[in-house]
């Protein structure tokens, strides 16, 4: 189990990442020898736990939505800066950094999006639908990480930093804009009744969006992985 393990080619053309790859390398370069990259992705899931914290409060007012704004930044900054912090320092443990790095990954997310359908914001049934789309392409580019060596982290110039920043930007806009939270429609689906807001129609749009970006991405791998792996016939 000493083997050397190729590092996947990670394929990030999001539309922050030129930006972003500078201000992670200009704070790693800067960070004190004490901080560790273990220490960096356990800050990361402290700030999933804040992010979800501010959601839950945000049932009482909304303007804890601040904190999971923060939450949102504190998150942002261990997920990011962890491999960015490996790749400086030349300490980058491909096989645990890997496991460690992707299976918090799934944690954080699933507490997101849990946390977001606590909140008034979005219903719960379709937070679970947004995460169950998340999590499909997650297992779809994870596959294709071992079959092809390539992390797909962006598609269509967007990624998880993006997909943070458009959660402030709609964070903000619930605190200032009352009438966001307030509109309601009645609906009934599968013979359930239930009230829907503007966020709800966000989160299906959104969790559409990423069933497409999954759906494309399969049916082209599809036809690379038949050309390369063709069929054996029976002699």
């Amino acid at each position: 189990m000493n083997e050397e393990k190729k590092q996947a080619q990670r394929i990030q053309t999001s539309i922050l990442n030129p930006y972003e790859k500078k201000i992670l390398t200009y704070m790693a370069e800067r960070m004190p020898a004490w901080v560790t990259s273990d220490m960096l992705t356990f800050v990361g899931f402290l700030g999933a736990l804040v992010m979800a914290t501010g959601y839950s409060l945000s049932n009482l007012n909304m303007h804890w939505l601040w904190l999971s704004c923060l939450g949102l930044f504190i998150n942002w900054f261990g997920d990011s800066m962890d491999g960015s912090l490996a790749r400086v320092r030349g300490t980058q443990r491909k096989i645990y950094g890997f496991f460690i790095d992707h299976n918090v990954d799934v944690i954080n997310e699933t507490i997101m999006f849990i946390s977001v359908g606590v909140s008034p914001l979005v219903n719960m049934s379709f937070a679970m639908f947004a995460l169950v789309a998340y999590l499909m392409l997650s297992v779809y580019v994870y596959i294709d990480c071992h079959l092809k060596g390539e992390m797909r982290l962006t598609y269509s110039g967007l990624g998880p930093t993006e997909f943070r920043l458009l959660l402030v930007i709609t964070n903000i806009c619930f605190i200032y804009i009352p009438w966001l939270s307030e509109w309601k429609k009645p609906m009934t689906l599968f013979h359930n009744n239930f009230m829907i807001g503007i966020f709800d129609y966000i989160a299906v749009a959104a969790a559409l969006l990423i069933i497409f970006f999954w759906l494309r991405g399969f049916f082209q791998d599809v036809k690379y992985f038949a050309k390369i792996d063709p069929p054996k016939h029976q002699e």
